[in-house]
């Protein structure tokens, strides 16, 4: 986390506990140590940020400080709004909550009519009735890790014909095509692009092997065949 959110959270979570909270508290909640609590609160009561207390006693933030409003329209919240219920849905549990924090953090600066608006928007996303929804929550989330450290996947996969194989990818990127997630990937067994639909997935392993970019295997590759990016599976 970088120190900047660290601060910001730290004001956050003075702001949603009317009482006293140790730094204890703020250390667990933020995974770092209590010095780097201490040290993050002393530099934001340096910066005229109202936290009373002290090392050792508890820290509570005076009732009416503000940050400064973000300025969004409401268009603008309610797509955010409507972006968050998509990914509450149709996304895995770690997606959810980054979302959840999202929202919260945007609606603790927002002034009291745009909170409203972000409160009260009028756009639904139904959530999923897909049989195999546990299945898409449980591989999502390493599927999104190894995208973004750019590691090899070892899985096994059962095609729509009922056919096991097992696999070893390069994953590329990851669509939404309402109720599936597809998985754009490099498949090393077939020596091509090929696309997967995530529930389908039996498991799914993040390996240790970093892949780099190669020449007409890259994700700018994929989107850039013509006609149907690979065929599935």
């Amino acid at each position: 986390m970088r120190r900047a959110d660290r601060l910001f959270d730290i004001i956050e979570y003075l702001r949603r506990h009317k009482q006293v909270v140790t730094a204890q508290d703020l250390a667990t909640h933020l995974e770092v140590s209590v010095r780097t609590i201490y040290r993050d609160v002393a530099d934001l009561q340096a910066s005229r940020v109202p936290i009373e207390g002290e090392a050792g006693l508890g820290y509570m933030l005076r009732s009416g400080y503000e940050l400064p409003p973000l300025m969004f329209t409401e268009d603008e919240i309610e797509a955010l709004v409507f972006g968050a219920r998509m990914v509450r849905a149709w996304g895995d549990t770690s997606f959810t909550q980054a979302a959840d924090a999202a929202l919260s953090k945007i609606r603790a600066v927002l002034p009291a009519r745009l909170e409203e608006a972000s409160k009260a928007s009028h756009i639904t996303v139904t959530p999923t009735r897909m049989h195999d929804k546990t299945r898409v929550n449980v591989h999502l989330t390493p599927l999104r890790r190894a995208i973004r450290e750019r590691r090899k996947i070892k899985v096994m996969y059962k095609s729509l014909g009922d056919e096991t194989t097992t696999r070893t990818l390069r994953p590329l990127g990851l669509a939404f095509f309402g109720p599936f997630w597809m998985l754009a990937s490099w498949c090393e067994l077939r020596n091509d692009f090929r696309t997967f639909r995530i529930e389908r997935f039996e498991s799914v392993s993040v390996t240790q092997d970093v892949f780099r970019d190669e020449v007409g295997k890259t994700i700018e590759d994929f989107v850039a065949r013509p006609s149907e990016q690979g065929p599935p599976g």
